[in-house]
């Protein structure tokens, strides 16, 4: 029997383990996996915030929406306490189960299903958030009697200019982002929560990414999307102090109680047209983006940190275009909105005329989207040259609550308390 570390664990191990059962208690403090590599190391789950918004960001993602097909309170609130119990062991490295995946009773199905056993904790990150359908579902009916505490920046995001969004793939009554620097460690912990929530839950949809597409810290470099350019640099990062307070956490006069000093939650997915992308000239993808495709500095700079020149011509002409992206898509060009972004590229096979689904998985965490992520999106919908090469196909909104306190705390307890 092996435990996710090849520790044995006994039936007094087992006894042990209840729901107050904390994360790391069976298993080495440091891994041989972890000493060895920075990125295997776990990550703590308990805070005033949660992981997985200002964590450095992580190179794999598993995201998924969630559909609560209980009408029952305290069925959802009874998964989400197992949930939290879970989703703390799994950040630890631990198994999903006290049982883990072979060592609770042999006639019944494992606590954990084991994928990921001999893994360290690669930096497991688990986030959870509400959507507006968790208040009033799509008939108006409050079925767990806390439409009166919708906060009311949690509205579904408005149509853009060129959507082509897929109902299927949009929206949920929750969603967890598992990000890890081990693709099989976010899948194990997805695959896990949905094992659990069976009968409760139902997954509605979910997107694997790769390669991070955005630093969430300055000691991190800026990676390139499928499009080769590196993007986002004016965005929030996790040394920003006060613009964090300003721009990223919900306040306590915000007016959600429930939400103070959690997050919003916005998740775009861009498939990219890479195929017409690819035979595009360089100069004109410079342009389009305002940035130099090397080194990432706008156009007439020569970092990637310098602050782009909105007023520098050349012969005339603007330097950066009346219609870049990074001219769009500024603070400076949207009354100061900013987000912290951390998405994701992604590649789901072919389609039938044998064109990559290839994009970047969008995701943005902001204070209000009124003031952070629809400005932006609504210039950007309908002025964008971008958009010759890009198509949104799935979108929604979610209300992320502020982190776990302690080992009696679980995700949502303020909300239905």
């Amino acid at each position: 029997m092996k435990r996710r570390n090849a520790i044995g664990l006994g039936t007094a191990g087992i006894a042990a383990a209840g729901a107050g059962f904390a994360a790391g208690r069976f298993w080495p403090a440091t891994s041989e996996a972890a000493a060895l590599d920075p990125n295997a190391e776990a990550i703590a789950f308990y805070g005033a915030h949660q992981a997985g918004i200002l964590t450095p960001a992580q190179d794999r993602l598993h995201f998924a929406a969630f559909e609560v097909i209980t009408a029952d309170r305290d069925e959802l609130i009874a998964l989400l306490q197992a949930w939290t119990v879970a989703a703390a062991r799994m950040c630890g490295g631990d198994y999903a189960g006290p049982g883990g995946a072979a060592g609770g009773d042999y006639y019944a199905p494992p606590d954990d299903t084991g994928e990921a056993q001999g893994l360290p904790a690669s930096g497991l990150t688990l986030t959870i958030g509400f959507g507006p359908t968790l208040f009033t579902d799509a008939d108006g009916v409050d079925r767990f009697g806390i439409a009166d505490r919708l906060p009311e920046a949690l509205r579904e995001l408005p149509p853009f200019a060129l959507d082509a969004l897929d109902p299927a793939v949009s929206g949920g009554d929750l969603c967890v982002q598992a990000c890890a620097n081990d693709p099989q460690v976010a899948v194990h912990a997805i695959r896990n929560l949905a094992r659990i929530g069976f009968g409760t839950v139902s997954q509605r949809w979910s997107q694997l990414g790769f390669g991070r597409t955005s630093s969430t810290s300055t000691a991190q470099s800026t990676p390139r999307n499928l499009m080769g350019f590196k993007d986002g640099t004016a965005n929030l990062k996790a040394e920003d102090g006060d613009l964090l307070e300003k721009h990223l956490w919900v306040g306590a006069d915000d007016g959600a109680d429930w939400l103070t000093g959690g997050s919003y939650l916005v998740t775009r997915r861009i498939r990219m047209r890479v195929e017409t992308w690819d035979r595009t000239t360089l100069a004109e993808q410079e342009e389009i983006f305002g940035r130099d495709k090397s080194e990432g500095a706008p156009l007439g700079a020569t970092g990637e940190f310098d602050e782009p020149d909105f007023e520098a011509e050349a012969d005339g002409v603007p330097v950066i275009a009346a219609k870049a992206h990074i001219r769009l898509a500024h603070p400076t060009m949207n009354g100061d909105a900013r987000m912290l972004r951390r998405g994701y590229s992604f590649v789901d096979g072919s389609d039938n005329l044998g064109r990559l689904d290839a994009g970047l998985f969008f995701i943005a965490y902001q204070r209000d989207p009124e003031a952070g992520f629809i400005p932006v999106q609504r210039s950007l919908s309908e002025n964008d040259v971008l958009n010759e090469y890009i198509e949104h196909t799935s979108s929604a909104i979610f209300a992320c609550p502020p982190g776990v306190r302690d080992e009696d705390d679980w995700w949502g307890r303020a909300l239905f308390t």
